[in-house]
C-alpha cells in the first residue's frame, strides 16, 4: 500500500484570509483564496480543481489499464472532471462530478468502449471516495 501527502495552510478569516496548498513534497504549490473557491474570480486555485485532476487523472489511468487488459491498448486518454460545489444545510457540498473523457484505440468497437468506460467509472479509487453524482460522457476518436 502506499500514501501520499500534501498540505495546505491558512492565514486569516474565511472571507479575507488567503492560503497556499502544497502537492507531495513540493511537487507543486499554489494559492487558494475565499474568492477563487466561492466567487469564482482571481487567479488562485480551489481545493476542488485539485480534486478534479486527481480524479481525471485516476480515471484516465483506470480506463486505460482496463481496456488494455482486453486487448485495446490506447494511444491516449484525455479526461476532464467538472467539480460542482453547491450547500446544503450543513454548509458546502460536492454535488456532483462530470468526467468528460476522449479516448483514441484503434479497432475497439463502440460497446465495448462505453462498457470498459463505465467500468473504469465505478472502479476508480477516486471515484469511489465521493458520496455524490458521478456523471460520464466518453468519445472515441
Amino acid at each position: 500500500m502506499t500514501e501520499s501527502t500534501s498540505n495546505a495552510r491558512w492565514e486569516g478569516d474565511l472571507t479575507s484570509g488567503e492560503g497556499t496548498m502544497t502537492v507531495g513534497a513540493d511537487r507543486w504549490s499554489g494559492s487558494y483564496t475565499f474568492a477563487s473557491r466561492f466567487e469564482g474570480s482571481g487567479d488562485a486555485t480551489t481545493p476542488e480543481e485539485l480534486l478534479g485532476a486527481a480524479h481525471a487523472g485516476c480515471y484516465s489511468m483506470a480506463f486505460s489499464n482496463m481496456a488494455a487488459k482486453e486487448g485495446h491498448t490506447p494511444e491516449s486518454v484525455e479526461t476532464t472532471a467538472v467539480v460542482h460545489l453547491g450547500k446544503d444545510d450543513q454548509g458546502g457540498l460536492i454535488t456532483k462530478v462530470e468526467l468528460r473523457m476522449q479516448a483514441s484505440i484503434p479497432g475497439i468497437e463502440e460497446d465495448t468502449f462505453q462498457d470498459l468506460a463505465e467500468k473504469a467509472k465505478a472502479g476508480c479509487p477516486v471515484s469511489r471516495l465521493f458520496d455524490t453524482e458521478i456523471t460520464l460522457d466518453a468519445t472515441l476518436r
